[in-house]
């Protein structure tokens, strides 16, 4: 049950995510904005016990994965923004 969880939370997130950060070249469509969610709350989970804002074994909630995957959608923007070909 724990893994539907984790796609739910980890969709609403990257819903959320795009929502706050719009832009021409961020990943679209319904898996792809639920691998953002779930990869933001890695982030930020990761970062987190980094920090010392949670403790092994503790996941970071929803205000959290939403913040990752903002973290995530911005370096996917500044990759894919460099590897942008003009053509004229």
């Amino acid at each position: 049950m724990s893994i539907i969880w984790t796609i739910i939370i980890g969709f609403i997130a990257g819903v959320i995510a795009k929502w706050i950060m719009p832009g021409k070249n961020e990943p679209s469509g319904f898996i792809l904005t639920t691998i953002l969610g779930i990869v933001g709350a890695l982030v930020a989970t990761y970062l987190g016990q980094a920090i010392g804002w949670y403790e092994a074994g503790e996941g970071a909630g929803l205000i959290g994965a939403v913040v990752g995957a903002i973290i995530v959608l911005f370096i996917y923007g500044l990759i894919a923004g460099r590897n942008r070909t003009t053509s004229y």
